[in-house]
């Protein structure tokens, strides 16, 4: 493969050729040793233009990072006994030491290069298996919501929830719904807490909300496991996961929980031993919360009046567009 460096390369072979070489070095600013030496390589490579392509500049002999012994037997230790601690965590444990001994400590990206080289220091969980085998216990990997992840427009990111309530005895599940960008906002009452109850609800939340999803963010709980995620794949749509024991990466959805259950939960607490009654007073509720309730984040407006501020196509899947 030809690379652009090569193609510029040849291109200033060609002006030597035609012009000579003192107008090549005044034109491009190159040293007449190293015109030289590019003829030499092509001429070597039998005219063949990937004989230019820069070569690697990594020196043969790389620097070799040299700590103290103590330092490292330190570091090493510490990530044994405590195999999950990171770097930022374990850079204040081995300065202690350090200033004991008399040493200077290294700092964060160090401790962290210094595990590197030593494999990374790595240990992970053990279990038995049926057999009697032992094998280390790893942790699935799920994609996560990114850090600076912003949602710009409505269906981009939409998060889901569970509220759990007890009623003399009896549990009862609110799946709430919430569009990050938007503030739309859905809740239904449930008597499960498995994922069929989770995929019936967000089945429903495809109609309530005609706007195409993207994203879908949940935290890690069973009810999004499973037939809710199945769904999700079939549907080709990207499921997030937030952190264990991290609300805030959730954090529409969480302060939609307080606003529902403060603002109706709390005072309709008899009914959710009825789930039907429930849900038909829920359901009065939610469409003054979308259409009529102020909401500080679009400026005192309700999500429904946001959203009819905005570009009038960006709904177009049940009602027809036609020109009056």
């Amino acid at each position: 493969m030809v690379t652009e460096e090569a193609k510029n390369r040849i291109r200033i072979l060609e002006h030597w050729k035609k012009y000579g070489i003192a107008s090549a070095m005044d034109a491009f600013k190159l040293s007449e040793r190293t015109l030289r030496l590019w003829k030499s390589v092509l001429k070597k490579g039998n005219g063949r233009l990937e004989a230019l392509n820069p070569k690697k500049t990594t020196p043969h002999n790389r620097r070799k990072r040299i700590w103290p012994p103590a330092i490292v037997s330190e570091i090493k230790r510490l990530r044994q006994e405590h195999p999950n601690l990171g770097k930022d965590k374990i850079h204040p444990l081995p300065q202690r030491f350090c200033d004991g001994q008399g040493l200077h400590g290294p700092s964060i990206a160090t401790i962290g290069n210094i595990m590197k080289d030593m494999g990374g220091l790595r240990t992970f969980p053990q279990k038995v298996r049926h057999n009697g085998r032992i094998v280390p216990r790893k942790r699935l990997k799920v994609p996560r919501k990114p850090k600076h992840f912003i949602a710009t427009h409505t269906g981009h990111c939409v998060s889901l929830d569970t509220v759990e309530r007890i009623q003399h005895g009896l549990r009862r599940y609110l799946i709430t719904f919430v569009d990050i960008h938007s503030r739309f906002a859905f809740a239904m009452l449930t008597t499960s807490h498995a994922s069929h109850a989770a995929k019936t609800f967000f089945d429903i939340i495809r109609i309530v909300f005609p706007y195409p999803i993207e994203f879908v963010l949940t935290d890690n709980g069973s009810e999004f496991m499973k037939l809710f995620d199945d769904e999700l794949r079939r549907l080709c749509l990207t499921h997030w996961r937030t952190y264990p024991k991290t609300p805030k990466m959730n954090a529409h959805c969480e302060r939609f929980n307080r606003t529902i259950q403060e603002e109706f939960v709390d005072y309709h607490a008899p009914l959710l031993m009825d789930v039907n009654r429930f849900n038909d007073k829920l359901l009065d509720w939610l469409v003054w919360y979308n259409a009529e309730r102020p909401h500080y984040a679009h400026d005192q407006r309700s999500p429904l009046q946001f959203l009819l501020n905005e570009s009038p196509e960006g709904c177009k899947r049940y009602l027809a567009h036609t020109k009056g």
